[in-house]
């Protein structure tokens, strides 16, 4: 049967890129863990911002529920459809703009990748601040409507304090333009800064305007193997002091185990027991005889310290190759996590008996970021829905003074649990900023709120 308002949007975006068969909207309807799916109505794939806002005219128009779309590597399910929703992809939103040499800014399109976001900034002599492991179909839209942390969060912070400017289209169609931006702008409320983070609920983005970070040239990394978590956490207290420092990641036995089960790397040390630290410092200077010097201040059992690229690059793979040999194991539930750095101890060594006690065999994998206190608690052994796990990890976090959702968002995953750790004024605040910015609530129903 004919579909008016896919017929709409076929007029607006062309007909080519309103997908409609099963087949071609299967990679849109699943999240990138497998453990959220939904079913759209359509996917529409608008290739500017005047497609966009008359794509969710029409939405609004047909009351038709939009979810906007980037690369889908969310682990929460902030960007799956629901049941007969519509999804709008800013992936064809690719441009490009001049790197400005002199502000180190950079315009972009919310369909741009991360890949190429900083392949692009590099080959004009600057970098990006931000760095995830997905960076290859990660998209600046997605990153700024999650708030995106990743690796460097520690030296240059999240997503939205990447962002000088915004564009972006409201549920009724209006487009804000705040761009290209300006470093030091106090005149009201900080639009930009809203919209990160807003996962989706409060505007489509189209396109931002960046700020870049001078390219670092000498790099160090250095693999620690300590005797225990408080081990790690002091160190990360004299690591602190390092001017250079770009990066501290932790991990556990059990993923290093996996990561070298299903990517075929050997293990970094003989002995595999106690709590592994990656610490990488960067600057315009060779920071090694920085580093070298506060690792002798440090108590660890074990190292490995390569300033080559290549060496760097297969230190790196024992953490940035924990997602994908987790996913080899089965569909896991992802708990990004954090913490106050002085309950962090306490919170690992409850949280594996907590696990056990709400699924019996659960396969608790932990990594993370130490130093900003963020932990992925990635459980397997749990069937896709069941809860369980989730309550018992999020329920301890809440018990320690932390955050159900430390940069994945809430999305769909998270939703019941989020008056654990946010107030009833808090949620009544967000949903008033939510009314009065998409009163018929068109834009991503289901995702943050309980």
């Amino acid at each position: 049967m004919t579909d008016p308002l896919r017929e709409r949007c076929a007029a607006i975006v062309g007909a080519p890129h309103v997908l409609s068969d099963p087949e071609d909207r299967a990679g849109y309807e699943t999240d990138w863990t497998g453990r959220f799916h939904g079913v759209a109505r359509f996917v529409v794939r608008p290739a500017n911002t005047d497609e966009v806002a008359a794509t969710v005219r029409a939405c609004t128009d047909a009351r038709a529920a939009l979810v906007p779309q980037g690369g889908n590597t969310g682990l929460v399910g902030g960007s799956v459809p629901g049941h007969g929703d519509v999804v709008l992809s800013v992936r064809r939103l690719q441009a490009l703009g001049p790197v400005d040499t002199v502000a180190g800014e950079v315009t972009v399109g919310a369909g741009v990748t991360l890949e190429d976001l900083r392949n692009h900034a590099l080959a004009a002599g600057w970098d990006f601040g931000v760095d995830l492991a997905s960076r290859g179909s990660a998209t600046v839209g997605g990153m700024i409507a999650t708030n995106a942390g990743g690796i460097r969060v520690l030296r240059h912070g999240p997503m939205r304090s990447q962002l000088l400017g915004i564009e972006a289209v409201l549920a009724d169609a209006r487009v804000i333009r705040r761009m290209p931006g300006l470093k030091k702008d106090n005149t009201g409320y900080d639009i930009p800064g809203l919209l990160a983070g807003s996962e989706g609920t409060l505007a489509v983005v189209t396109a931002a305007h960046l700020r870049l970070t001078p390219i670092k040239p000498s790099r160090v990394t250095a693999l620690l193997r300590l005797a225990t978590l408080r081990a790690a956490l002091r160190a990360v207290q004299s690591l602190r002091a390092l001017s250079s420092l770009d990066a501290v990641e932790v991990f556990f036995p059990e993923g290093v185990a996996l990561v070298c089960r299903h990517a075929g790397l050997e293990p970094p040390f003989a002995t595999p027991d106690g709590v592994y630290l990656l610490v990488e410092c960067a600057g315009q200077h060779d920071p090694t005889e920085e580093l070298a010097a506060a690792l002798e201040t440090i108590s660890f059992e074990d190292s490995a310290i390569a300033t080559e690229r290549p060496g760097r690059e297969r230190l790196w793979a024992y953490r940035e190759r924990h997602t994908e040999a987790i996913n080899a194991e089965g569909v896991p539930h992802k708990l990004d996590v954090s913490l106050p750095l002085a309950r962090m101890e306490e919170f690992t060594a409850r949280v594996r008996p907590a696990l056990e006690d709400a699924v019996p065999g659960a396969r608790p994998i932990l990594f993370g970021h130490l130093a900003d206190g963020n932990l992925h608690v990635n459980v397997l052994g749990a069937e896709p829905d069941d809860e369980r796990p989730d309550d018992a990890v999020f329920r301890l976090v809440a018990s320690l003074g932390g955050s159900i959702s430390a940069e994945h968002g809430i999305g769909r995953a998270k939703r019941r649990w989020l008056t654990l750790t946010r107030s009833p004024e808090d949620i009544a605040a967000m949903r008033a900023i939510k009314q009065a910015l998409d009163p018929h609530g068109i834009l991503n129903p289901g995702v943050l709120f309980p």
